[in-house]
């Protein structure tokens, strides 16, 4: 990988030397979330049909999940389709499950050959049944790898999914008094999965698009100027870098010691 980006041998020198600097006051990325944004604009400025840019998105999330991996990271999710995409034209949005459903039957095996661990967050009963189906498969068949998890937000927002985790809350009859943080999580798509450390967003925009709410609470934001397709290597050091250079206070604030 050094060999394909020479020049980038020293900022992955310094990057190690922060992540040494930072290890006893922060914890290393566990869980990276990304904002996949700039398809269209990927696809506009070389002249070609919106659903091609969405085609090299995949391309660029199938290289960022083996980099990640390369990088110890242990989570990634991704946000492919939210709630409000149905309101794209048509043709946008039956292109989009088509491509889903196509990338999970033809990639599904090397995935899992690379230990890659497979999981769909977001309303799946809205999806048709192919898509169901081949979700559920892709979920089955990975369930027990660990070489990386990559969490597919596929009609996913973060407000609907407050809204279901309610309705559930409602509909089990719990106790409004027992009714806390932990009790919400629990409820949540993400039930038993860490918070993200890192959002990434593309494209340069600087908005958090109903992504993952609740569980984007106390995480880093950053944001790059790369549309999706082109995201790569120098891109996702860069933001480790800059996740390396702050200092996470979770809403507290240092407290200098004595001497």
């Amino acid at each position: 990988m050094q060999q394909l980006f020479p020049s980038f041998k020293g900022k992955e020198k310094n990057l190690a030397q922060k992540k040494s600097l930072v290890a006893s006051e922060q914890q290393p990325v566990r869980h990276i979330a990304i904002i996949m944004d700039g398809n269209g604009r990927w696809a506009t400025q070389k002249h070609l049909p919106r659903l091609a840019g969405h085609k090299a998105g995949v391309t660029a999330l199938k290289r960022v999940v083996e980099l990640a991996a390369d990088e110890n990271i242990e989570m990634l999710s991704v946000y492919a389709f939210s709630t409000e995409n149905w309101g794209r034209p048509q043709h946008e949005v039956d292109g989009l499950m088509r491509l889903l459903w196509e990338t999970v039957r033809s990639e599904l095996e090397q995935l899992h050959r690379d230990g890659v661990r497979l999981r769909h967050l977001g309303r799946l009963y809205d999806l048709s049944p192919d898509i169901q189906k081949a979700m559920h498969d892709s979920v089955e068949l990975t369930k027990n790898n660990t070489r990386i998890n990559v969490n597919v937000c596929f009609n996913y927002g973060g407000r609907a999914e407050l809204v279901d985790a309610v309705r559930q809350i409602i509909a089990d009859g719990r106790d409004p008094e027992s009714i806390n943080e932990e009790l919400i999580s629990s409820y949540l798509y993400t039930r038993d999965l860490p918070d993200p450390d890192l959002v990434i967003r593309t494209a340069g925009e600087m908005r958090v698009s109903n992504f993952l709410l609740w569980q984007s609470a106390y995480s880093e934001y950053y944001s790059t100027t790369t549309l999706w397709p082109d995201f790569g290597h120098e891109d996702l050091m860069a933001a480790l870098e800059n996740y390396y250079q702050r200092t996470r206070r979770f809403g507290r604030v240092d407290v200098p010691t004595s001497k």
